[in-house]
């Protein structure tokens, strides 16, 4: 499968502790995909399997249909949720360490380094300490040191971390370029705002498990709908035995929030409300990403 990032049935635990549960998906060729869950719900061991730093206890990591090996792993660029630099070190001596590790010449090397010092606005900084840097400016190095050798694909560990917004716009740019030259990415985040925006498809997973899969929008059609109704002369629990309500939310400012069946006719309710007074508000909701991260890990 050309271009394409596979996680095949992968299970990982500790003892009785079980971080992975058949873990499957794939990420497709320039495709960006987000890779989202609660604190120890495996994103991050499902990186690190992938990058070979962890050993799966069942499934497979494959790139381009092959399982990935030593020398695959020299063509993925990894960034890690915890520092991976030396804090000592000079910056622009470090990422050229680190791009002749992944086997470039030397000379490739220092332009590499300079070309994405200048890209993410350090190039001033390229004499300096990684420890005089701040948090922010520290994970531009380390996503210059994922990117320095030109990989097929990138694995970005909580990538935006501490950035401003002018720093995530640069980071968001560079991301969709890479997308748009064919290379897969997936990244992990708990900015479900940015998640939603930038990614093609999102992953949610819950204690280890894939639990949900697809587009924003395919996700959403798997949420029940939901309407916003402001009718001020309405009294409390007005909706609770309409048809196709499964969850009424009444609240301080007179709205109500509305949790249909997916099949419900929003219409009886519509005539339900305008028979307790007037209507002020009447709206089919959308949720986001966030709203639906919280329904599938709560679930």
């Amino acid at each position: 499968m050309a271009g394409v990032l596979e996680v095949d049935h992968v299970s990982k635990a500790y003892g009785d502790l079980v971080a992975l549960r058949d873990m499957t998906f794939e990420v497709g060729k320039g495709e960006l995909f987000g890779f989202v869950g609660s604190n120890g719900a495996g994103k991050t061991t499902t990186m690190r399997i992938a990058l070979g730093v962890l050993i799966a206890d069942a499934g497979e990591v494959r790139w381009e249909g092959r399982p990935v090996t030593l020398e695959t792993r020299r063509r993925i660029g990894y960034m890690p949720e915890e520092r991976g630099l030396y804090p000592r070190m000079k910056i622009g001596e470090q990422l050229e360490y680190l791009a002749q590790l992944h086997g470039m010449p030397a000379a490739n090397a220092r332009n590499a380094t300079s070309y994405w010092l200048g890209r993410l606005g350090l190039a001033q900084r390229r004499g300096d300490s990684v420890q005089k840097l701040s948090h922010g400016n520290q994970q531009r190095v380390q996503l210059a040191a994922a990117l320095l050798h030109d990989p097929e694909v990138l694995v970005l560990d909580e990538p935006f971390s501490g950035l401003d917004p002018v720093a995530v716009d640069v980071m968001s740019e560079i991301l969709r370029e890479r997308c748009a030259a064919g290379v897969p990415v997936i990244f992990s985040s708990h900015q479900l705002d940015l998640v939603e925006r930038l990614c093609d498809r999102v992953g949610i997973v819950r204690n280890g498990e894939m639990v949900a899969c697809g587009t924003v929008d395919q996700l959403r059609a798997g949420a029940p709908a939901r309407v916003i109704v402001h009718a001020p002369e309405a009294r409390i629990h007005w909706a609770d035995a309409l048809p196709g309500v499964r969850a009424a939310e009444y609240r301080d400012d007179g709205r109500t929030v509305l949790e249909l069946d997916p099949a419900a006719d929003d219409q009886p309710l519509l005539h339900a409300a305008l028979a307790t007074g007037p209507v002020r508000e009447f709206t089919r909701y959308r949720p986001n990403l966030t709203e639906l991260f919280r329904g599938v890990v709560r679930q």
